[in-house]
């Protein structure tokens, strides 16, 4: 027998299982979560996307410090970069979020049962000595890093993205293989602080899976900052020696092998999910071929009372689309009915400047054989973004040739991750184009560069 009964327990407290612990509170069931680490929050608080994000605005003031206040009439001397305190700037931000959710689990009620769960039964989560029973248990453990063959993450000289996020100094070089969102944001932080970075990716693109314009036009934005790429290419071998890295890579199609050393590598090929130690298949929960746990409609597996959601299954691995999950599984689990449109899940690269993406690209249009009109208005023609330097990139939106209905939106410019939003907000109603473009946009914003796209979509933009 348990020595405590529960109607939920969520193993996991990353942004799926610590706000579907919440919701599920909220809502009127008992809710525990389990979670092993010494502080709440999983990968995303504590070693992804939060600290990451710290270090990229850091990392974009000393650039913006460095090279850009004379052009706008600020004359101080050569910034220098004082990495313990940048360091501290990030663990003070970490800290206060982790502590946010500790508080906020204390306010609904949530239990967080400390140590690493296991499920022995349809209804019952083993953490450390003790067994604790619930109607439903939730898997929202989350994704790890995924390594290469013949090359050992150390994370001091070959290191994965939380091992890039602990560098004692900065590096005078660094290869980054993978050129994806992980890979780019890392590389971007330290080269602007002053590494010389070089990206290997095995595509003959980076971003894969991303608008074809935007990232062809944020490679050229992150070349022109001195970052290097390699496409096309594979890496062989990576062997951490007293000083630096060799690598060896050739062409992905096959070829000529090269040579390169650097102080530092940086793996970043990519995550898979966390599955390892749940018990799952003890108790016959059903995994696909990628290691995810197969779920239904209803975020069920296929043993009774146990669900999953966040980066444990399919879907792109993002910590809001894990949030909208647990929420819309909190409230199903209540007797609700939620709800959520997979189509419409933003996903943004925070690198300077941001590039965002909602709903279908062109690419994808095509393959589909829908007809459709495309809006697309630069910043250059934006007054805000002139005002700011900020004038690299534009907003592109696609919308059906015979509705108008908008199918997607994608954006390389300065705080496309904010801009995005408004688009998501008509598309998730079933707007147009038109319904964007006649909304009434204040001046001078950047948001007006979103107006100018949508019509260019239906019409044409007024301002170019």
């Amino acid at each position: 027998m348990s020595d405590q009964n529960y109607d939920v327990i969520v193993i996991g407290s990353g942004p799926g299982g610590y706000v579907c612990a919440i919701k599920c509170a909220q809502l009127g069931l008992k809710t525990a979560c389990v979670e092993g680490r010494e502080s709440l929050g999983g990968t995303c608080l504590n070693i992804g996307c939060i600290p990451s994000k710290a270090l990229l605005h850091a990392s974009e003031r000393f650039d913006e410090s460095a090279h850009h206040f004379k052009d706008l009439g600020i004359d101080i001397p050569a910034p220098k970069v004082n990495l313990k305190n940048m360091m501290a700037h990030k663990k003070s931000v970490i800290d206060a979020n982790t502590q946010g959710i500790e508080f906020l689990f204390k306010k609904n009620k949530v239990e967080w049962l400390k140590g690493w769960g296991k499920i022995t039964s349809e209804d019952t989560v083993q953490v450390g000595k003790e067994s604790y029973t619930a109607k439903n248990i939730i898997v929202a453990t989350g994704s790890d890093v995924v390594s290469l063959p013949n090359i050992d993450i150390d994370e001091k000289k070959i290191v994965s993205s939380t091992g890039a996020l602990e560098l004692a100094k900065v590096p005078k070089s660094m290869v980054v293989i993978g050129g994806g969102v992980i890979g780019l944001e890392m590389g971007a932080v330290w080269s602007r602080l002053g590494a010389k970075v070089t990206v290997v990716e095995f595509l003959d693109r980076i971003l894969p899976g991303m608008d074809t314009d935007c990232a062809k036009g944020m490679q050229k934005i992150l070349e022109k900052k001195g970052i290097e790429f390699k496409l096309s290419t594979k890496v062989t071998s990576a062997k951490a020696g007293k000083s630096d890295v060799a690598l060896e890579f050739e062409p992905a199609s096959g070829g000529k092998a090269e040579k390169l050393k650097a102080d530092i590598v940086l793996v970043a090929v990519g995550r898979k999910a966390y599955t390892d130690n749940l018990g799952l298949a003890d108790v016959g929960v059903e995994l696909n071929e990628r290691g995810q746990i197969v779920t239904g409609e209803c975020f069920e597996t296929n043993v009774d009372g146990i669900y999953a959601i966040g980066d444990v299954i399919a879907g792109p691995m993002l910590a809001h689309k894990a949030e909208d999950e647990g929420v819309v599984l909190a409230e199903m689990l209540a007797g609700q009915s939620g709800h959520i449109d997979y189509n419409l899940i933003p996903g943004v690269v925070y690198t300077h400047p941001e590039v965002a993406s909602i709903g279908k690209t062109e690419e994808q249009l095509k393959e589909e054989g829908t007809a459709y009109n495309v809006g697309k208005f630069p910043f250059m023609a934006n007054g805000r973004a002139r005002a700011m330097q900020a004038t690299e990139g534009f907003v592109k939106i696609l919308a059906d040739k015979t509705t108008d209905k908008i199918l997607g939106c994608h954006i390389l410019g300065p705080e496309a991750g904010n801009l995005i939003h408004e688009v998501a907000a008509v598309m998730e109603f079933g707007g147009s184009a038109e319904d964007l473009a006649r909304t009434c946009h204040a001046h001078p914003t950047l948001a007006e560069v979103v107006k100018e796209a949508a019509m260019d979509a239906f019409d044409k933009p007024l301002h170019m």
